[in-house]
């Protein structure tokens, strides 16, 4: 499997790193996320940006290097049985993941985070579409 689909804090974490590491990993892999990271990342901009490893210009460089290889869906394609599994499963965890975990299961592709919490709360209930980030990028 090449497609995966991508939460806020992956995106974050990546956008604060700057690594070269990511650049290859982007063009090799189709990475999906749904539009609400860009309201996730929107509120912690600063932090984004007062946290970043590389100077500012790098960091646009890399910034506009990232958004041009993933791939953003509207919440309007997300059909309403999936998005009403994906409420049941992140209810008691973080409601905010909805929209991750609807495009996991419409798409049938393993949703990557690096909220453990939403890992090992997706595993408890029984949904195994869900991969820490740190073990993807160890086998990629």
């Amino acid at each position: 499997m090449r497609d995966f689909i991508l939460d806020a804090n992956v995106l974050m974490s990546m956008l604060i790193s700057g690594k070269a590491i990511y650049k290859p990993l982007l063009r090799e892999y189709t990475f999906i996320s749904s539009d609400f990271a860009f309201i996730e990342i929107e509120k912690y901009q600063t932090l984004i940006q007062n946290k970043t490893r590389i100077d500012i210009e790098n960091f646009r460089q890399f910034s506009y290097f990232l958004f041009s290889h993933i791939h953003f869906m509207p919440a309007y394609l997300v059909e309403k049985d999936a998005k009403q599994k994906a409420i049941i499963l992140v209810k008691d965890i973080d409601p905010k993941d909805v929209s991750y975990v609807a495009l996991s299961i419409q798409l049938n592709l393993t949703l990557l985070t690096r909220d453990i919490s939403l890992y090992e709360g997706l595993q408890k209930k029984g949904f195994r579409n869900v991969q820490l980030f740190d073990a993807f990028l160890r086998n990629a």
